[in-house]
């Protein structure tokens, strides 16, 4: 397969006019998300992210992308051990998507206290998840100030329920009618 040429990112920063970091947020700030809290590491070691980045790449096989900021704490875990859960939050974990974003200044294994988890084979699932997918880490590309992970799902656990959801700096969710409330 052909691909045609891209412009590298030297190349992009001679060109005028292009977007602003604050434009870029701004703009990214009017797509609604689902929050997810990524865990890794075990014991005194465990680690963890609040993201909204989580996508499917690939259902055959099934394969996510999570893109991580490379001066986020959970970083090297994820570096290292190359594994991860990805925790799909429902609308009633908005305490842990905050205490996994630091909003009170937790870190590390700290940030897993006031909620029950559980062992998958490669990561740690928050019990009452939406979804928890167990990852094995495939490839990581480093561009600019993240990387992005490429991860096969290893293992999946669902149970279902309402979604949390980010949209324009405040958490909303939506109710089986589709009808939204922050």
């Amino acid at each position: 397969m052909a691909f045609s040429k891209r412009l590298n990112s030297a190349e992009l920063d001679l060109i005028p006019g292009t977007a602003t970091a604050d434009e870029l947020k701004a703009a990214m700030r009017q797509l609604a998300a689902g929050i997810s809290v990524l865990t890794a590491g075990t014991g005194d070691a465990r680690t963890g992210a609040t993201v909204t980045s989580a996508i499917v790449l690939s259902v055959e096989p099934p394969t996510i992308i999570v893109n991580i900021n490379l001066t986020a704490s959970v970083w090297p875990t994820i570096n290292a051990e190359c594994r991860f859960c990805l925790n799909i939050l429902s609308s009633e974990q908005q305490v842990v998507a905050d205490r996994f974003a630091g909003r009170n200044g937790e870190r590390g294994a700290t940030r897993y206290e006031g909620a029950d988890w559980y062992t998958l084979g490669s990561g740690i699932a928050l019990k009452g998840a939406l979804a928890s997918i167990d990852c094995q880490v495939e490839e990581i590309i480093p561009r600019h100030t993240h990387a992005i992970v490429i991860a096969r799902a290893i293992k999946i656990v669902t149970t279902g329920g309402t979604p949390l959801i980010y949209y324009n700096q405040n958490y909303v969710t939506i109710d089986g009618s589709g009808k939204t409330s922050s």
